[in-house]
């Protein structure tokens, strides 16, 4: 995005550092163009013209804050209507909606909302943790699971829970949690998913997975389940998440659910093909 401060020109990835510098938004930059600043101000050209544009979907899934706006829709609205279309989609008898902290904070309070479950925390999350679904190794992501979130026993025994995530990667943070809120006495755990299954890696800039790493490439939903634990577990279809994004479906990129690359891809091969071995 480019903004403004005073007689100065700033361009960052999101428009929640605008926000940050209090700067003045101007306009996204759009695909294909060149900004070029400098005395006399900014001037735009285009590189390359497209006909249609294949934004990221999972920018609004998971990437990007809450607090930016993406194409004139600021984030936290889309994923609190996707939590309000999944409740509508897919609902369950429970005493608590939560959320997986912070990703799916967002889209479990518009669950919570559609569904008059009442909203809560069990999980409080290690500030000083990073993303676990990128680490390479899986003894590493276990580890990082367990230093990340601490649950509120007290609050978990006894109750019926729907947790709210933006998405399943691997699958082991969840069944991690899953583990770590059943020991504490949670009766019932319902996962609920405001995305559809990742079934394709990214070969665009996202770090995601080669596919065979990916759990739903290669099990169904009800497998899934079992393999995380879960009592039941949901996920929002496309046609819904496209809905709470209120763009149209083929302004979109939705390759890591549906295959369809927005430009061709060598199948063949690996994600890291470019990185030095």
């Amino acid at each position: 995005v480019l903004g403004k401060i005073k007689n100065e020109h700033v361009v960052c990835s999101e428009s929640c550092a605008l926000d940050m510098l209090e700067a003045e938004y101007i306009r996204d930059i759009e695909p294909g163009e060149l900004i070029i600043i400098d005395d006399q101000g900014f001037k735009n050209t285009k590189l390359m013209s497209s006909k249609k544009q294949s934004f990221c979907v999972f920018e609004y899934v998971y990437l990007s804050r809450p607090d930016s706006v993406l194409n004139d829709q600021l984030v936290h609205q889309v994923r609190q209507r996707s939590g309000e279309i999944l409740s509508y989609e897919s609902p369950v008898a429970a005493d608590l909606v939560v959320a997986i902290p912070d990703s799916g904070t967002s889209a479990a309070l518009g669950y919570s909302k559609a569904s008059g479950i009442p909203y809560g925390e069990v999980l409080i999350k290690n500030r000083y943790i990073g993303r676990t679904f990128i680490q390479p190794e899986q003894k590493t992501r276990d580890s990082g699971v367990k230093m990340k979130f601490n649950p509120l026993k007290k609050i978990v025994k006894g109750k019926r829970i729907i947790i709210v995530d933006d998405s399943i990667v691997r699958g082991t943070t969840i069944k991690k949690i899953i583990e770590i809120l059943k020991k504490c006495g949670a009766k019932k755990i319902h996962i609920r998913v405001c995305s559809p299954p990742i079934r394709y890696s990214c070969y665009y800039g996202v770090d995601t997975p080669d596919a065979n790493r990916l759990i739903a490439s290669k099990k169904s939903v009800e497998e899934i389940r079992k393999f995380i634990g879960a009592d039941s577990l949901k996920y929002l279809s496309l046609k819904g998440l496209v809905q709470a994004t209120q763009l149209k479906k083929n302004t979109l990129c939705h390759a890591c659910f549906t295959g369809k690359y927005s430009v061709p891809i060598n199948n063949n091969f690996r994600k890291n093909i470019l990185e030095k071995q």
